[in-house]
């Protein structure tokens, strides 16, 4: 292995970025490193100079989608002739499965021999199958954050995957007891998007709990970077909410919410790591909550899907509403044996999101990235 590695490294969104951060952070205890890519905050933080701002890529829906093709598609075009011209040791694209399958087919186009690997797998296992097969000639290797995932892209045709864990075990505990407080966690999603649609019905839920005296307060974790706008939004709230965006009070404040609202993605997992009870919901556009009925409305909290259970109360919608996430939310703030019921359910989880399957059992991502290095430097 040469002196020193090459890395690009490109996220789509906040979640990317964070895992894509921390596999930076554990390469560099190992191997002097040199990063080029697409990233957010997180990445920066690790001195990437962003190629272009990561928020291009961080769209959500169909609708959205199809607004911004134009611009996706160029920087598909752009991220492949950077990659092609600094030829870096080994690529590494985390989530944005579709913008990241067409960079990787771009590159083998290019001619483009050195290892890339997908970090966060399509969730194949919950549609289009087909798509397992459609990695397996892109990509040396899918870095996979659930446990089952390994054996599902197996099954499936798809490229090896290993799996390597998940950013949310940074959220875990410990043993955790229920609160006796009325705190609760308000979580709209980390993209401006899902705040566009989430947000307003947050914030009628949060004043419906407040006035019926459910609830005596409201945190709202968030990003820096949304930090001013919501913190100005939440100022006209008839209920008082504080929104966080330093982890270490984030975890602090989780150990006295009694429940959470939840928009669905990462966000949940995070949430059961930290043993916090929560209502999972989503609000979909057309195309989207179409193809979510034909599939027969499948789970979508990663606690349920991970767990093969219906852990936590799950409201997927396509119009906005409050009247049907108020008396679930009301249920689990006065029950504290459907509250129990979630909390010992992630305790099962942790343990199998510390550990793996057997057939599977976790790796540390560093490791794998640096063993497609080693086997380019000695071929088997």
């Amino acid at each position: 292995m040469s002196d020193q590695v090459k890395l690009f490294i490109l996220a789509g969104e906040p979640s990317g970025d964070r895992i894509a951060a921390d596999l930076v952070r554990r390469l560099r205890q190992r191997v002097a490193l040199h990063i080029t890519g697409v990233g957010g905050e997180e990445l920066e933080g690790q001195g990437l100079r962003s190629l272009f701002p990561m928020s291009d890529l961080s769209v959500m829906g169909i609708t959205d989608v199809l607004k911004r093709l134009p611009l996706l598609l160029w920087r598909v075009e752009q991220t492949a002739r950077a990659i092609q011209r600094e030829q870096p040791s080994l690529v590494v694209l985390v989530d944005a499965q579709e913008f990241s399958m067409r960079v990787a087919g771009r590159l083998k186009a290019l001619g483009f021999q050195p290892p890339v690997l997908l970090y966060v797998g399509p969730s194949v296992w919950a549609r289009h199958p087909e798509r397992a097969q459609k990695l397996q000639p892109l990509f040396d290797e899918v870095l996979a954050v659930l446990p089952f995932e390994p054996k599902v892209m197996h099954k499936l045709g798809g490229p090896p995957t290993s799996y390597v864990g998940h950013p949310s075990l940074a959220e875990a505990l410990g043993e955790r007891h229920q609160s006796d407080g009325r705190l609760v966690a308000l979580l709209p999603g980390s993209r401006v998007g899902e705040l566009r649609r989430h947000l307003a019905m947050f914030r009628e839920v949060a004043e419906m709990l407040a006035a019926r005296g459910d609830a005596q307060g409201f945190v709202l974790p968030t990003l820096p970077a949304f930090a001013a706008r919501l913190g100005e939004e939440v100022r006209g709230w008839e209920a008082e909410v504080t929104v966080v965006t330093d982890r270490a009070e984030r975890l602090k404040l989780y150990q006295d919410c009694r429940l959470a609202i939840c928009c669905a993605g990462t966000a949940t997992l995070e949430l059961a790591m930290a043993g916090v009870p929560m209502i999972v919901t989503y609000v979909m556009d057309g195309p989207q909550i179409r193809g979510f009925n034909k599939l027969g409305r499948p789970r979508v909290g990663l606690p349920n899907i991970i767990l093969d259970a219906d852990l936590t109360p799950e409201l997927i919608i396509e119009t906005p509403s409050a009247a049907q996430i108020l008396p679930v939310a009301a249920e689990l703030m006065d029950r504290a044996d459907l509250r129990q019921a979630q909390m010992d359910g992630f305790v099962r989880l942790r343990s199998l999101m510390h550990h793996g399957t057997p057939d599977a059992p976790r790796q540390d991502p560093a490791e794998r990235v640096l063993a497609h290095l080693r086997r380019a430097v000695i071929p088997e």
